[in-house]
């Protein structure tokens, strides 16, 4: 199949296709008489698995990693139970800095009277000012 099916396929735009070949991610196509790249059923899969995984928030490296173990019969879960791992590790990390950020900003929301005056909390927080609790 030719790359814009590929993409069809797999939910990968063309352009991640020919980003992912250039990077050594996915092997170069095939080409065709006409010049065309020429996609099996192989680079399909390898292509659906790489989409899940980057939709899960795996970096290039350890989906590198992951596609190594893919297709390494011989591996051992452990290997890819503790890449897994890590990855939830750092998506907790992730989780803690975004509520972070989310009561900081709602702390300055919530400060803010949002009225025709220009005293602006939001902009006094983000300048670095502390905020001014009345009351």
């Amino acid at each position: 199949m030719q790359i814009g099916e590929a993409a069809k396929a797999t939910g990968v735009s063309a352009k991640m296709i020919r980003h992912y070949e250039a990077i050594g991610l996915v092997p170069a196509a095939g080409r065709r008489e006409s010049n065309y790249r020429d996609y099996g059923r192989e680079d399909v899969h390898r292509l659906g698995f790489i989409r899940r995984a980057r939709d899960l928030g795996f970096s290039m490296d350890e989906i590198r990693d992951l596609l190594r173990l893919w297709a390494d019969r011989d591996r051992s879960s452990a290997e890819v139970k503790a890449l897994a791992e890590a990855h939830v590790a750092e998506l907790d990390g992730k989780i803690a800095l975004l509520r972070e950020m989310r009561a900081t900003l709602g702390a300055l929301v919530a400060a803010c009277d949002g009225n025709h005056r220009p005293d602006c909390p939001i902009i006094d927080g983000l300048e670095g000012r502390q905020l001014q609790h009345n009351g």
